[in-house]
């Protein structure tokens, strides 16, 4: 509002100024409100640049500490150009400069100009006395019928679904580094008959994933054609399944594991995975330290502050006692251990008016025996930290291409994203090993059946 518009408000009556007056207090108050209440991790509740206090200094200043070694470039092993730079003449005088008297050598990696590759099949078939029929040698370059070359559509899907680079900005790629001209709908097509090639691999992925010892979950929004969807993500160390369903409760979660998991679950408090058996759940601790920041903005009553006090330092204690396990004796942990748990339920105990303290008290009792499985069981973590890094990868796709459009680009999704990121976790090259992977399963003797209809 300007000033002038403010004066206009004071010149009319008493009882329409007053009338404007009580309703700009009104909206200013639920506009107060709504940003009291904001979660500090969505953009719509986070604060501007100049209102964000100023960064604190480091401690120390960044790379090595005085008196270690340096690290630089290694010298290249293999060594493909030699060049020789000499003078005729002085850069700076233009004098006449006869034979070198000093030299050295200076070494550089680049990457040649990329030119595309036209290969010519002859393809030769050959009479089976057995068979009664003509059969051919496998072609495994590329898809049957296909002249893009296979190799083209496993890196631009890597581009694509794992690095979260646009299908118009890859086709210019293409077009600037290696005059490889191609239309973004050849591209998801070839993307769709990959994924449809990949299919038994993304499904011993799952059963992989079933019976795992120790496993992360975590799901985040996902829209297909406008309509909200959920993308779940089931990881372990070495594998990371991604699934697309239109639900965000338990089914998802029977549709992966069965009625029981014979695994540790890693999860946050969501109320999916309360109904799945599995051998022990470890809820995530982080979401428990976030709650308290949450809580801390909005309530500062002495009960909320003691009873905060109490839960934070418990769960700082466990932490800790994880991380000094190996340097105490059996006995001693043991201890420790069960003096966790009676202040734990000393804790549950505590009887409070105050609101959050009691929503946090039902929600600890509710999952008391999955806050500290990470002290009883080698190898599980506290957090969930690991399935939310995998998340962050499909969120990138998600800022760039902001949905799916249809069923078959929301399976095609989940399912390349599930064979290259496994693959990362194997530390493996994702682009070589699904290239080998689809090679493998290609077989031109009989006719390529995909696994879901590809609009044409």
């Amino acid at each position: 509002m300007t000033r002038d518009e403010a004066a206009a408000i004071l010149k009319l009556p008493e009882d329409k100024a007053i009338a404007i007056i009580m309703d700009l207090a009104e909206r200013a108050e639920k506009y107060n409100q709504i940003c009291a209440g904001a979660d500090p991790t969505t953009p719509s509740g986070m604060k501007p640049p100049y209102l964000k206090p100023k960064a604190k200094m480091r401690k120390r200043k960044p790379g090595r500490k005085t008196g270690h070694p340096g690290t630089s470039r290694l010298k290249p092993e293999k060594i493909d150009n030699y060049k020789e730079h000499t003078l005729c003449s002085c850069p700076e005088c233009d004098n006449k400069l006869g034979n070198p008297v000093k030299s050295y050598k200076r070494y550089t990696e680049d990457i040649p100009p990329v030119e595309v590759e036209v290969t010519e099949h002859t393809v030769y078939g050959y009479w089976c006395s057995q068979c009664k029929k003509i059969v051919y040698p496998k072609v495994t370059d590329a898809f049957p019928n296909a002249m893009i070359g296979l190799r083209v559509i496993v890196f631009t899907a890597w581009l694509h679904y794992l690095i979260g680079i646009s299908v118009n900005n890859i086709v210019k790629m293409l077009g600037v580094f290696a005059k490889f001209k191609i239309t973004p709908g050849a591209l998801t097509l070839g993307w769709a008959k990959l994924a449809s090639l990949l299919e038994p691999v993304y499904e011993d992925t799952r059963e992989k994933v079933k019976k795992s010892a120790v496993l992360n979950v975590d799901e985040t929004g996902w829209r297909i054609n406008g309509v909200t969807h959920w993308l779940w993500c089931f990881t372990t160390k070495k594998l990371c399944y991604y699934i697309i369903d239109k639900s965000r409760g338990s089914p998802v979660v029977k549709k992966v594991f069965g009625k029981i998991f014979s695994g540790i679950l890693i999860c946050d408090f969501w109320g999916a995975y309360n109904k799945l058996c599995a051998l022990a759940k470890q809820r995530c601790l982080y979401h428990l330290f976030t709650e308290l920041v949450k809580v801390d903005k909005h309530n500062s009553s002495n009960a909320w502050k003691k009873f905060r006090k109490k839960l934070f330092r418990l769960l700082k204690d466990a932490i800790r006692l994880s991380d000094r396990k190996d340097k105490l004796t059996v006995r001693v942990f043991q201890r420790r251990k069960a003096q966790l748990y009676s202040r734990l339920d000393l804790l549950l105990q505590t009887y409070n008016e105050d609101k959050d303290v009691k929503r946090l008290i039902k929600r600890l009792n509710r999952h008391r025996k999955e806050l500290f499985t990470f002290l009883e069981y080698e190898g599980v973590s506290p957090y969930n930290n690991h399935s939310e890094q995998q998340m962050r990868k499909p969120v990138i796709i998600r800022k760039v291409s902001q949905q799916n459009r249809s069923e078959i680009g929301a399976k095609t999704l989940a399912i390349l994203m599930t064979v290259f990121r496994s693959a990362e976790l194997q530390n493996l090259d994702p682009v070589q090993t699904v290239l080998d992977m689809a090679k493998s399963r290609i077989d031109i003797r009989s006719s390529f059946k995909y696994g879901f209809k590809i609009a044409a």
